[in-house]
């Protein structure tokens, strides 16, 4: 059998798990933005493939804003950033340097989430750092926090590698770095977890406005009761929560969260 018609069915099969990426990266922009994590045409994610590929969000033709995110949006670029076959009438990010930085340093990483959530800009401004003071209202956002998130001290747009790299070693790495007056970085095995970990973060800071709106001042749990909190499981922390988020997208009079 010609090496051709050997290598057609392998081909095939790139294709199609390319094509559901890239499904899944629009659902989970979609979803970013029914959350008011990512308002208007700000935001994007990108996901390493098996090929050392990145697939991003790009601008399109018909270009609506991260809610109305399609798969035709995701395009491919390399890890250098060049097109792997050509954007046409896409353009990448400006901060394209920022997911491909991040991905270039943490081989373990596969997907990242950048977010501009308001909740998350006005907690950190207002000198209220990301704490686990929640616990079994949100377990895996109580575990990130108790990890610390730190904080990128620079409001600046992230698009030249020197911008991205200082961006990532602030990172470090943790899961997720809140970038000073501008938005949020998160990161995952997979989109939905990096985007869910990106509402997690964005719970927290609400729940901390909340608090030093109400004259409070927001206090972490011990870690003996942090430590009681019981690890449910990627099934329900991902899988069945993932559902939900792509159940609210077509829930009728579903709308964005309040921010604060």
């Amino acid at each position: 059998m010609p090496e051709r018609a050997r290598s057609r069915p392998h081909r095939i099969r790139a294709r199609k798990s390319a094509d559901g990426m890239r499904e899944r990266i629009a659902v989970a922009c979609r979803v970013l933005a029914a959350r008011g994590l990512a308002d208007g045409i700000l935001g994007h994610i990108s996901v390493r493939t098996a090929r050392d590929e990145v697939l991003v969000r790009c601008r399109g033709p018909r270009e609506r804003g991260l809610a109305h995110t399609e798969a035709a949006d995701i395009r491919a670029v390399r890890l250098d950033g060049t097109p792997v076959r050509g954007l046409g009438p896409w353009a990448v990010p400006n901060e394209l340097p920022l997911h491909l930085e991040v991905l270039r340093a943490r081989p373990g990483v596969s997907a990242v989430v950048h977010a501009h959530p308001p909740a998350v800009i006005a907690a950190d401004l207002a000198g209220l750092a990301i704490e686990p003071i929640v616990g079994a209202y949100d377990i895996p956002g109580a575990r990130l926090a108790a990890e610390g998130v730190p904080v990128y001290p620079r409001g600046v747009l992230i698009r030249t590698p020197e911008l991205a790299r200082e961006m990532t070693r602030a990172l470090g790495e943790r899961p997720a770095v809140v970038l000073r007056g501008h938005g949020l970085t998160t990161t995952g095995a997979t989109p939905e977890q990096a985007v869910l970990r990106a509402i997690s973060v964005d719970s927290i800071a609400r729940v901390s406005l909340a608090i030093a709106a109400a004259g409070g001042t927001p206090v972490a749990l011990p870690a003996e009761e942090l430590a009681h909190l019981p690890d449910l499981g990627s099934t329900f922390n991902e899988q069945v929560a993932w559902r939900h988020e792509r159940a609210r997208l077509t829930a009728p009079g579903s709308r964005s969260v309040q921010q604060f």
